[in-house]
């Protein structure tokens, strides 16, 4: 079994970078969905948000993620401590999926704070996805972004140099999905599954 890390800012190509390890075989969480499930309505992360947050954060009877959004990108405390509440339940979930994995799997975390959060000791391998910041900024704007969100974001986020330092491999998304594709696989088939299979 190997663990592995996927980070990269907003807009870097780490979710489809996901993607094609998933189809080569590898066991993908996206941490972004984890925190989702997390923090359900019935869920104890759920009051415990409306408890520190307030009533503002709720619409239609479900946490109001945008709302949120704004807030603790807006406030370095706010974001504490809502990764207070939420960190050590993803965590969890993480080890759960972990434990019910063959052997040889590759586990791969798509985790954009990895760096932020200090969660590298976690993993046997770290890849780090990376992209111009225009490149980055004009694909988030195509998928209905605000250019002031995204400045935001990048704000509150790692710089690719920071997550680049604590990678074993670091893929530059600068082109199209074909040529991410070949690097994913050159990387699954050169490093990550033979390394699974020694460590198993």
């Amino acid at each position: 079994m190997l663990l592995v890390a996927l980070t990269g800012g907003i807009g870097s190509g780490k979710s489809l970078a996901g993607e094609f390890l998933a189809s080569l075989g590898a066991v993908v969480v996206d941490s972004d969905q984890l925190a989702r499930d997390v923090v359900e309505r019935g869920e104890p992360a759920f009051d415990e948000i409306v408890e520190r947050f307030g009533d503002s954060v709720i619409r239609d009877g479900q946490l109001d993620r945008q709302k949120l959004g704004e807030i603790i990108f807006s406030d370095p405390d706010a974001r504490r401590d809502l990764e207070a509440i939420t960190h050590p339940r993803i965590k969890a979930a993480f080890e759960q999926i972990v434990s019910d994995s063959k052997p040889d799997a590759v586990i791969v975390n798509q985790i954009p704070l990895l760096v932020e959060t200090a969660g590298m000791k976690r993993f046997e391998y770290i890849i780090s996805i990376s992209a111009p910041i225009e490149l980055r900024r004009e694909r988030c704007i195509a998928r209905g972004m605000k250019g002031y969100e995204f400045d935001k974001r990048v704000t509150a986020q790692a710089s690719d140099e920071e997550r680049a330092l604590v990678s074993d491999a670091v893929i530059v998304n600068d082109g199209d999905a074909d040529q991410l594709l070949r690097a994913v696989e050159e990387l699954w088939e050169g490093t990550l599954l033979p390394r699974a299979r020694a460590e198993k």
